[in-house]
């Protein structure tokens, strides 16, 4: 069963109807340190451009990110 963040996605579901979402094969690749870095950043790209380009599309992207980062690392303090 997909993780909530997995389950949903913003901005069409081109993620979330493949068989493996990119952000869970990276997971598997990368270290604990690694891939909490790239939530990290993606969530920063959102915010970063938001004003400039996606508006509050992007905003709601960048929680998605955030609301992943949240549960990996609730997941690892369990």
């Amino acid at each position: 069963m997909p993780s909530p963040a997995s389950a949903r996605q913003v901005g069409g579901t081109h993620y979330k109807d493949m068989a493996v979402q990119p952000w869970d094969a990276m997971q598997s690749w990368m270290s604990p340190e690694a891939f909490d870095g790239y939530l990290r950043a993606c969530a920063i790209k959102y915010l970063a451009r938001c004003d400039a380009k996606g508006g509050l599309e992007d905003l709601k992207k960048a929680r998605h990110y955030l609301d992943k980062l949240i549960e990996v690392r609730e997941r690892a303090n369990a």
